[in-house]
């Protein structure tokens, strides 16, 4: 099981804050709102997504990762190599 399912609820919730920004992003493109402010609209729904991929991965690495570390296999390594991966993907973004 995902180690974000006990936080599944409050995820969507955050998930769909950020859809609504993205469709408020849309709809000041039709209205061909000054770049400026849709910019600054951009910058705020990229943070909020961020802000979900940070609490996801702690989440990953509280679960998954300790879990799989426990275990002592394989899988541990092949955990701890994901979440590395994880890491860089959101640093590079």
């Amino acid at each position: 099981m995902p180690g974000y399912t006990d936080q599944k609820d409050a995820h969507l919730r955050r998930l769909r804050r950020v859809e609504g920004q993205v469709r408020g992003l849309q709809r000041m493109v039709t209205e061909d709102v000054y770049c400026i402010e849709v910019l600054t609209q951009v910058s705020a729904a990229t943070r909020a997504l961020q802000a979900f991929a940070l609490e996801l991965l702690t989440e990953h690495m509280a679960g998954c990762v300790v879990d799989a570390a426990r275990a002592g296999d394989e899988e541990a390594d092949a955990k701890v190599r994901e979440a590395a991966e994880a890491i860089a993907r959101l640093v590079r973004s």
